[in-house]
């Protein structure tokens, strides 16, 4: 029976290939404090996207070409910066710019001294200082996106780490919000209401736009959860648990385009060793969580803590790359490709982006020179650098 089975699924299988897999890496940075999070979008009306990081006390831009780097706004709380969205939401090709600080993840309770939610005022000459005005916060806030919120309209949404007064996650459900800037006047109060409180321990979240309008989905000691907007509002069934009971750090959604297939990797459980990918079982191109086969990639992680999802090869399915922040079982930290050899996601084959340089704290990805590929991007925790790693493969 074992015998047939293999045979069965040698045939649905393309053979093993080589895949041309070349990145070209550049340090734009290397006195990074944490690197906390990345944004990548056009801060200076100039075409280009530029990189834009929530580092340890200072929010900073660099401006795509020469990568220069650029103070938005530093000291703005007592405790660490941590997080930072950017996305042009009035349709000017400028990126608006809202950050978290006062990172205290050990006090859930008291709102003056954990947590913060600021929207940067961009001055006439971006390379300036910005200004920040103080939005209503829940402690231990930790990550932020912008994401459409009905036709033209955009929704700041903030995921707290804990619930308040949560210990060791139990207690209180986290509080994610949503912020809505009103009348396009950043000065003016903000609206604000509860998106979900089911989750007690999260650590980020991912927005995902296709042919149906932009998911929210929130990942941490639960799961994944999805939430769309509807009906004036962001809601959640109970299908839209994607991935239940099994603690991840990381979610990303992916395609298999050839197929219409929806794909979700994971880093687990938080802050894990393994890299996951969940796709439905073969024959069926719906992602039900009932019907959801859950594959392992990598068992060597220490602190896995970046995720990225795309199709950097051009092969019509997307690929996985991760990176961790720690010495690994091999004394080693970096930044691993995972590539299917088929659409069924029934093997796949790695390959090192970047081996013991990079202690990857966040990682993201974008066509930063206009060629048509992804790049990455990522920040370094204990090796303290920003590094591009230039997409050339198919050179």
């Amino acid at each position: 029976m074992f015998t047939a089975v293999l045979s069965v699924l040698f045939l649905l299988s393309d053979p093993p290939a080589y895949y041309d897999v070349a990145f070209e890496e550049l340090t734009i940075d290397e006195h990074v404090g944490i690197g906390y999070g990345l944004a990548v979008g056009d801060v200076d009306g100039d075409g280009k996207p530029d990189i834009l990081l929530a580092d340890k006390k200072q929010f900073v831009w660099y401006r795509n070409g020469d990568w220069k780097r650029f103070v938005m706004v530093e000291n703005l709380t007592e405790h660490d910066n941590v997080c930072i969205a950017a996305r042009d939401i009035d349709g000017d090709g400028l990126v608006e710019v809202a950050v978290g600080a006062q990172w205290n993840p050990s006090e859930t309770t008291d709102a003056t001294v954990s947590g913060s939610v600021h929207y940067l005022v961009r001055p006439e000459d971006p390379t300036q200082l910005w200004t920040p005005i103080a939005l209503h916060h829940e402690p231990t806030v930790h990550r932020m996106r912008w994401a459409k919120a009905g036709e033209g309209a955009y929704q700041l949404i903030v995921v707290p780490l804990h619930g308040r007064g949560n210990v060791n996650g139990k207690g209180k459900g986290a509080k994610v919000l949503a912020y809505e800037m009103v009348d396009n006047n950043p000065e003016a109060r903000w609206r604000y209401r509860v998106v979900d409180e089911s989750m007690h321990r999260t650590h980020n979240l991912d927005v995902f736009e296709d042919e149906e309008g932009e998911t929210v989905y929130i990942s941490g000691d639960e799961g994944t959860k999805a939430f769309t907007y509807r009906r004036g509002a962001w809601r959640s069934r109970a299908a839209d648990w994607l991935v239940r009971d099994q603690p991840m750090s990381e979610a990303r959604h992916g395609h298999i385009r050839s197929r219409g297939v929806k794909v979700i990797a994971g880093i687990e459980p938080l802050h894990g060793q393994m890299v996951t990918l969940y796709k439905p079982r073969l024959g069926d191109s719906l992602f039900v969580p009932t019907l959801v086969e859950r594959m392992v990639l990598e068992k060597n992680m220490a602190e896995g803590h970046g995720l990225v999802v795309g199709d950097f090869l051009g092969l019509g399915r997307d690929q996985v790359v991760a990176g961790w922040r720690a010495p690994n079982a091999y004394g080693v930290v970096g930044i691993k490709m995972y590539i299917p050899f088929n659409p069924y996601w029934e093997a796949w084959d790695m390959y090192w982006v970047d081996i013991d340089g990079m202690a990857c704290e966040d990682l993201v990805a974008a066509d930063l020179d206009g060629d048509g590929k992804l790049d990455l991007i990522a920040a370094g925790r204990s090796t303290h650098n920003l590094k591009i790693y230039w997409n050339r493969c198919g050179d």
